[in-house]
């Protein structure tokens, strides 16, 4: 096998508006540099038997961009651009490059672009002959179930207050595996070419106060391990669209460093436990699909307008979450595209007894653990927020009972076991290659 990694800085220089939460205004500053990371992995010398991930410190990735960077990779390197993903890690202090509640910033992604087509060849050009490994641990201090039901059958998330005395009860549970993929010199394995790792999570220590742009902790992480191993470490997010950190506190650059050095940790006793070898098969697949687009009701159009007539300039910004004004908007907007079915592309690259799987969105976290639990893999992990941004997908129980990630969906309910079935028949396929 063989293997190619690069790293490149893509932080911006200028003032820019900033994704993940609302804000009223541009960036200030920068707390710490962001980066994209490639690895490219073949089993010979035969382009159309390699394949690309990338991990990019942004919060999210549209498809349309995804589409024209793996277009370009795989005209200048023969690539099948099925091969190709390109994750967001999801950081919620990175320069707005799908424009979520403030306006997309269009050079930098012109910028962006260029770099990561320059990041992927580079990685394709510097390929060395590779053993690999992987293994799983877990870390369960950083991502917790945001859903909580009160005492009134109401459903809130995580980061909102409730009176005191009142007890509030989990809705489910979080993903606590950290999967990693080690890539060494056959002649050296203390040689350390690569590692890959994954885990389900929010980052969004920094709320929507934070004016700083910022990797949030995996950059602390993948820094960790960059470190200690003399090697680049990128993040891949997993199944995170019902976990997030502990809302209520550690919301400051300290907690950035506690759930950074704390996933770090875990990855790092993961790497130290992997024996890498040169018999692993690489092999892969794709899926293309489409699942119903969520039909807004009568009675959520009419409330939107409402809303819409009585209030008046940008939305209210927003430590976490959104405001009435925003949900309003995105009725208007899903009203005007229900008749579309939502496009769902997944690529599987699979080392050994190893799998990941690509995912375009935030799966809400127990869609996640049921693909892993029935995949034929021993190691599989979801690479979520890769080649496109579909938003969140909830189970269909969430959807009956409500709250914040149900309420900005764009999918109808049957998403959930549209997405499972397809995902398992997928991981099948190139487990049976």
């Amino acid at each position: 096998m063989k293997s190619g990694a690069a790293i490149i800085d893509i932080t911006p220089t200028t003032t820019v508006f900033m994704d993940g939460m609302i804000r009223e205004q541009k960036s200030i500053g920068v707390h710490d540099p962001i980066h994209a990371r490639a690895l490219v992995l073949s089993d010979d010398h035969d382009a159309t038997n390699s394949f690309v991930i990338v991990s990019v410190e942004v919060c999210g990735l549209s498809e349309a961009f995804c589409r024209s960077v793996r277009e370009i990779v795989t005209e200048r390197t023969g690539i099948p651009i099925e091969h190709i993903i390109l994750a967001a890690t999801h950081t919620h202090s990175g320069p707005a490059t799908v424009g979520y509640f403030n306006p997309v910033e269009e050079e930098y992604l012109k910028e962006l672009s260029q770099k990561l087509i320059g990041l992927i060849i580079q990685s394709v050009e510097d390929m060395l002959s590779a053993a690999v490994g992987y293994g799983s641990g877990q870390e369960n201090s950083i991502s917790h179930y945001r859903r909580l039901l009160t005492e009134n059958n109401d459903v809130i998330m995580n980061w909102e207050e409730t009176p005191p005395g009142k007890s509030l009860h989990s809705l489910g549970k979080s993903d606590p595996a950290v999967g990693v993929l080690k890539i060494v010199n056959p002649s050296d394995p203390k040689e350390v070419h690569c590692i890959l790792f994954n885990h389900a999570g929010h980052p969004n220590v920094m709320s929507g106060e934070n004016y700083l742009i910022s990797a949030d902790y995996p950059g602390v992480a993948a820094q960790l391990l960059e470190s200690k191993f003399k090697t680049m470490a990128m993040f891949v997010n997993g199944a995170q669209g019902s976990v997030d950190i502990d809302g209520l506190k550690h919301r400051d650059w300290e907690g950035v460093d506690r759930a950074g050095t704390a996933l770090g940790k875990a990855a790092a006793e993961v790497v130290a436990t992997i024996v890498p070898s040169t018999e692993h098969a690489l092999k892969g697949g794709y899926i293309n699909y489409s699942v119903p687009a969520r039909i807004i009701t009568d009675g959520e159009l009419t409330w939107a307008e409402t809303m819409l007539q009585s209030s008046s300039g940008p939305m209210h910004a927003l430590a976490d979450g959104v405001g009435d004004d925003y949900k309003a908007l995105l009725y208007k907007k899903l009203h005007e595209l229900e008749a579309d079915n939502i496009t769902i592309e997944q690529t599987c690259i699979a080392v050994g007894d190893c799998a990941f799987i690509s995912f375009p969105g935030e799966l809400f976290t127990e869609i996640g653990l049921q693909i892993k639990a029935a995949s034929p893999f021993t190691h599989t992990c979801i690479i979520g927020l890769a080649n496109g941004l579909t938003g969140y997908i909830p189970t269909a129980k969430a959807i009956t009972e409500g709250g914040y990630a149900v309420d900005t969906r764009r999918v109808d309910a049957a998403a959930e076991s549209i997405i499972i079935e397809h995902s398992i028949t997928l991981l099948k396929q190139v487990y049976e290659k």
